[in-house]
C-alpha cells in the first residue's frame, strides 16, 4: 500500500475541524491577546498613578544630600499600600521596606535618573511582577524644577492579573474544544447529507451494471446531486433502450439462423442422397466431369456439416440444449472416436483403463474429433491425447507439434467463425467447431482451454466433473 486516501466522509470531517480548529484558533488568539493587553494595561496605569500620587504627597524636598532619616520617611510615605518600595539617593543610600535595591532590574534604575516615570514587567519566582521607578524633583526659586537624586521603586505584583489571564487562556481552550466538536458533529451531518444521496447512485449503478436495466435513483431536491441523480435516469433509460434493442435483433438473428438451418436439412437430404450417386458414379466420368462430381459431393458434404453445427449453436443459443448422461469408460470413448474417423494409427495416446464418469458420450465425440482434427490438419505430427483423473475430475489433453497458436489467435481460438488464416476462405469447416466444443464443455459444467506447449506445439486440455453436471 503506497499511500493512505479518505473517503468522502473523512473528507468531510478533516474539512470541517481543521475549519472550526482554524477559526477558534484565530479567534481565540486574537481575543485572549486583547484582552491579556487590556488587563495589563489597566493594571500597570493603575500602579503607576498610585505611585505617581503618592510622590506627589511628599513634602518638598528642602536638604541635598538626604539625611537617612529623610529618606526612611519617604519611604513610609511611599509604602503605605500593600506594594513593596525602596528609597535610595543617587544609588547609593537607600531605605526600603520588603524590598532591596538588588531587585529592582539594573535596566530600569540606569533609566530612573532622566526624572521621568518608568516601569518594566519582570518575574519573580514564576509571578509577573511590575517594577516601576521615579526621581523625585524640587522646585527651584524661578519655579521650574530639578531632579533631587531620590530615587523611588515598587514592585507591584501581577498574579491576580495573571490568573485572570489563564483563566481567559483555559476559556479559549474550552472554546476551541467545544468549536471541535461542534465542527465534528456538523461535518457529520452535511456527510450524511451528502453521501446517502450519493450510496444511493451507487446502489443503483451496481444494480445496473449487474443487469436489472429498471434500476432508477431518487432525485430528491434541486441541488447538484440532485442533477447527478437525473442524468444517470436518462442514460438507464436510454441503456435499457439500446439494450433492450440489442436483444430482440439477437433473438432474431437467432430464430433467422434456427429457422434457415431447418428448412436447409429437407433439401441437404435430398442432395446428400444424390452426391451418394454422384460419388459411385465418379469414378466412371471423364476428367472435368469427374472432378466436379467430387467437388459438388464434397461442397454438399461441408454444407451438411455447416447445417448441424448452425443447429447446434441455436440450441446452446436458445438454452435447450441438454445433456444425456452415462456412467462411461472416458478412455474407451476417446478410443472409439479415434477409429470411428480413421486416426487410431496416427494419434499417440495414453488412455489408461478404468476412468469412469458421468458424461453425455455424444458430446464427449464431438469435442473430441473436434480437438484432434483440427490438431491433424492444422498442426504437425505427432499428435497426442492423454487422460487423466484428478479427485472430482477428468482432464483431456490434446496436443501436436506444430508452431502453436500465436497471442492473437489464442485471445480468439474460440470466437464463431474465426479462422486463424484469414486466406483460407475456403477451408474445411466453418470455425464453429471449437465454439461448439466449448459450449459442450460448459454444459457438462466444465472448461475448455488452448495454450502451447513446450519447445511449441498447441495444447487443448478439456476438464469435465467426474460426476456429471456440476
Amino acid at each position: 500500500m503506497t499511500g493512505f486516501a479518505l473517503g468522502l466522509r473523512g473528507r468531510l470531517l478533516l474539512a470541517f475541524a481543521v475549519l472550526g480548529l482554524t477559526t477558534t484558533a484565530l479567534v481565540a488568539g486574537v481575543s485572549y491577546g486583547q484582552a491579556r493587553t487590556v488587563i495589563l494595561q489597566k493594571a500597570q496605569d493603575a500602579a503607576v498613578l498610585s505611585l505617581v500620587d503618592e510622590v506627589k504627597r511628599l513634602p518638598p524636598v528642602r536638604e541635598l544630600p538626604p539625611s537617612q532619616d529623610q529618606l526612611d520617611a519617604i519611604a513610609r510615605v511611599v509604602s503605605a499600600g500593600p506594594d513593596p518600595s525602596v528609597v535610595a539617593y543617587r544609588g547609593a543610600g537607600a531605605s526600603s521596606i520588603g524590598i532591596t535595591l538588588g531587585d529592582i532590574p539594573a535596566d530600569l534604575r540606569s533609566a530612573v535618573p532622566g526624572g521621568r516615570v518608568v516601569w518594566q514587567r519582570v518575574s519573580d519566582g514564576g509571578t509577573p511582577v511590575l517594577a516601576i521607578g521615579t526621581q523625585l524633583l524640587a522646585e527651584r526659586p524661578d519655579g521650574g524644577t530639578e531632579p533631587t537624586g531620590i530615587e523611588v521603586y515598587r514592585l507591584h505584583p501581577l498574579g491576580e492579573e495573571q490568573h485572570s489571564i489563564d483563566q481567559l487562556a483555559a476559556l479559549a481552550w474550552s472554546t476551541g474544544a467545544a468549536s471541535l466538536v461542534l465542527a465534528v458533529l456538523l461535518a457529520l451531518l452535511a456527510a450524511r447529507g451528502v453521501l446517502r444521496p450519493v450510496r444511493e447512485l451507487g446502489r443503483a449503478a451496481r444494480r445496473l451494471g449487474e443487469g436489472h436495466l429498471t434500476t432508477r435513483a431518487t432525485v430528491r431536491g434541486s441541488d447538484e446531486l440532485a442533477g447527478v441523480a437525473q442524468i444517470f435516469n436518462q442514460t438507464a433509460e436510454r441503456l435499457e433502450h439500446q439494450v433492450g434493442e440489442l436483444r430482440r435483433m439477437e433473438a432474431d438473428a437467432r430464430r433467422f439462423v434456427a429457422d434457415v438451418s431447418h428448412e436447409l436439412r429437407t433439401p441437404l437430404a435430398a442432395m446428400t442422397a444424390v452426391t451418394d450417386v454422384l460419388d459411385e458414379e465418379a469414378a466412371r466420368l471423364p476428367g472435368d466431369a469427374g472432378k466436379a462430381a467430387r467437388l459438388v459431393s464434397q461442397e454438399t458434404q461441408n454444407l451438411a456439416h455447416l447445417v448441424e453445427d448452425l443447429i447446434e449453436i441455436s440450441r446452446f443459443d436458445a438454452g435447450t440444449a441438454a445433456l444425456s448422461l452415462d456412467e462411461i469408460d472416458v478412455g474407451a470413448a476417446i478410443r472409439a472416436t479415434l477409429r470411428a474417423r480413421g486416426w487410431a494409427e496416427q494419434v499417440d495416446t495414453e488412455l489408461p483403463a478404468g476412468i469412469v464418469a458421468r458424461l453425455d458420450p455424444r458430446r464427449l465425440d464431438v469435442v473430441v474429433a473436434n480437438l484432434v482434427g483440427n490438431a491433424l490438419r492444422h498442426g504437425a505430427t505427432p499428435v497426442s491425447v492423454r487422460l487423466r483423473a484428478a479427485p472430482g475430475w477428468v482432464e483431456v489433453t490434446v496436443a501436436d507439434h506444430g508452431p502453436g497458436l500465436p497471442p492473437e489467435v489464442l485471445a480468439r481460438a474460440f470466437d464463431r467463425f474465426y479462422k486463424a488464416d484469414s486466406a483460407r476462405s475456403r477451408s474445411d469447416g466453418a470455425g464453429l467447431g471449437l465454439a461448439i466444443a466449448l459450449e459442450n464443455a460448459r454444459l457438462h459444467g466444465g472448461t475448455l482451454v488452448a495454450g502451447n506447449g513446450s519447445p511449441r506445439g498447441a495444447v487443448f486440455t478439456l476438464r469435465l466433473p467426474s460426476g456429471g453436471e456440476a
